[in-house]
């Protein structure tokens, strides 16, 4: 009751006053209603160990995959979801001294730094990252621990294109021609992570200095009447022609596997995506998810237990067809729709994440100014 009175508090005092340090406004947080887990004839709920798992709105895992860690660990597991992984952040960061949950899930390599800056994680090498790939392993201390990742891109409309007479655009300038004029919707990088993501793989890719950088590439787009929205669901759903949507734009900021997202979710009616990504040099960004153990966890042991499980094959296999992203596990397979249509850019923009948090707030005031104002 403690952490919720809290919680309360910290909702009341963001809606008033806004965010302290936020780089993006982000929606009033809202609590999910937690979803306990104890399988059926396991331990009563008296008995067993509970830990809470705070973490962003588009978390999702299957049911049966945790029915089947707490029947083997002893431990239940609730979910507190807060917004976006911006706002999450905060709440931690807020709530340091009183922490809200024992497990913080969903910070990505656009807030690594500040995460760990914030100092609201105990390290902890957990023997799985043995399985992992360094080159997502951004934390040497393993504060924060690789999930998952994925690659945020340009998709277009394959119909609508050919209509068109248009092939893809061989690289990020051809979308300033004229060609491509009203055609492309992104999303409001200060309110939506792969508008964020889209941003910053425009700044690695054009670069702030020279002859043409990130800044002219986003004025030329502003002349070429791109699109801008609030968030993803409505550029996607809206706006896009590609998908279930009647948009009018047949170039949407969204990811790599969203063609392969396509094709599953028709339930049959696709045998193949109607979208395709736009793998151009430099047009991605690789978003990695970490998870942490929160300094102050009421049963670090569990969570510990917990992190162990979030690494691991049976928990990393169920990934792709609930979050639409990779695992970071490579032990873990990937289901066949992921293997037929979802696609890895050969060449992502690259930033650190300590350039990211430096400049994240100036890019995006700077973005804004050019784009919208």
């Amino acid at each position: 009751m403690r952490r919720l009175i809290l919680f309360a508090a910290i909702v009341l005092l963001l809606v008033a006053c806004g965010q302290p340090g936020a780089s993006r406004p982000t929606p009033p947080p809202m609590i999910t209603p937690a979803a306990s887990v104890v399988p059926a004839g396991a331990t009563p709920a008296a008995e067993t160990r509970r830990i809470v798992v705070m973490t962003h709105d588009s978390f999702s895992v299957s049911q049966g995959v945790l029915d089947a860690f707490t029947a083997r660990s002893g431990v239940s597991v609730e979910f507190l979801k807060a917004g976006d992984a911006g706002t999450v952040l905060n709440q931690a960061i807020l709530s340091k001294n009183a922490p809200l949950a024992d497990v913080l899930f969903g910070v990505d390599n656009t807030f690594l730094s500040r995460a760990l800056a914030a100092d609201i994680l105990t390290p902890y090498a957990s023997p799985a990252l043995t399985d992992l790939p360094e080159d997502l392993k951004l934390d040497p201390e393993n504060r924060l621990l690789p999930v998952d990742f994925g690659y945020v891109v340009i998709n277009y409309d394959k119909a609508a294109l050919d209509a068109a007479g248009l092939t893809p655009p061989a690289d990020l300038r051809d979308l300033t021609l004229p060609a491509w004029r009203g055609k492309l919707v992104v999303q409001h990088p200060a309110t939506s992570s792969p508008g964020l993501a889209f941003l910053l793989a425009t700044i690695g890719h054009f670069g702030e200095a020279g002859a043409y950088t990130w800044k002219d590439f986003w004025r030329d787009l502003r002349a070429n009447e791109v699109l801008v929205t609030q968030g993803w669901s409505e550029a996607y759903y809206t706006h896009f022609s590609g998908s279930s949507g009647a948009g009018a734009y047949p170039l949407v900021v969204s990811y790599t596997t969203s063609p392969a997202a396509e094709v599953f979710f028709s339930e049959g009616r696709l045998s193949e995506p109607p979208t395709g990504n736009l793998l151009v040099p430099g047009g991605s960004f690789r978003q990695i998810e970490f998870v942490g153990i929160l300094r102050g966890a009421r049963d670090e042991a569990a969570a510990r237990q917990f992190v162990d499980f979030m690494l691991q094959p049976e928990f990393q296999a169920d990934i792709p067809l609930q979050m639409f992203v990779y695992p970071a596990n490579p032990r873990a397979p990937l289901p066949d729709v992921f293997l037929r249509f979802a696609e890895l850019p050969s060449q992502p923009a690259d930033l650190a994440p300590d350039l990211i948090d430096r400049y994240r707030d100036q890019w995006i005031a700077e973005w804004t100014e050019i784009v919208l104002r």
